[in-house]
């Protein structure tokens, strides 16, 4: 018998083991929706409420000490998304993995830095009589310009503005014009001196020295 023939056993077993069996729609659906299959996680918008709330959670945990001397980054970011999603404000929402906390917070870290260095020009070049919503919109032109995007973190900045890192080292005149007023005169600061020293041995030799010194200016 011919091997190649149509009819031969030998063709036949050939195109069987070949062929592919017929596909069960819903079996395939079922195995893709199956919890043991992981899915590549959607991308979803962080809202402005997820936004304080992950930096609430990187302050308090930033700074505590047992954190920043003793455990690894992995551990920290295991702590922001435990602190993340057991807040009472984002009950019914779904939870935010540590991987998407600390990719969120990287951008949000590095737009406020921006934002912190136009804030500043903007402060400094503050004209008399502009007020800090002047001195805002200033700050978001200068961003603009620099970077040629708009700055839509603001809501960041704000919770942030006054935190060490991100503190503006400028003041608006308004602040500058309430520090000066606050400034106590050298007669009262002297007599403060002096009552303290009252108070401590050897006080009439010690105040007598700081009365001949402060005559001296």
């Amino acid at each position: 018998m011919d091997p190649f023939s149509l009819n031969s056993p030998g063709f036949v077993n050939l195109l069987a083991s070949q062929s592919s069996p017929p596909i069960d729609v819903d079996s395939a659906e079922a195995a893709v929706n199956s919890p043991g299959l992981v899915k590549p996680a959607e991308r979803r918008k962080w809202s402005t409420k997820e936004d304080i709330i992950l930096i609430s959670a990187w302050l308090n945990i930033s700074k505590d000490p047992i954190v920043s001397n003793e455990q690894k980054l992995g551990a920290f970011w295991n702590r922001i998304e435990e602190y993340f999603n057991s807040s009472p404000q984002l009950i019914g929402s779904l939870p935010r993995e540590w991987s998407q906390c600390k990719q969120r917070w990287g951008r949000v870290n590095a737009e406020v830095c921006k934002f912190v260095g136009c804030h500043e020009t903007a402060l400094k070049e503050q004209a008399s009589g502009e007020s800090e919503n002047d001195v805002m919109k200033a700050a978001h032109n200068i961003f603009l310009n620099d970077y040629h995007v708009k700055f839509t973190l603001e809501h960041c900045w704000r919770e942030l503005r006054f935190d060490q890192k991100w503190r503006s080292h400028s003041q608006s005149k308004e602040k500058r014009k309430e520090a000066c007023a606050d400034v106590v005169p050298n007669e009262k600061r002297l007599g403060l001196r002096v009552l303290r020293l009252a108070k401590q041995p050897n006080a009439r030799s010690r105040t007598k020295q700081l009365l001949i010194k402060y005559r001296a200016f």
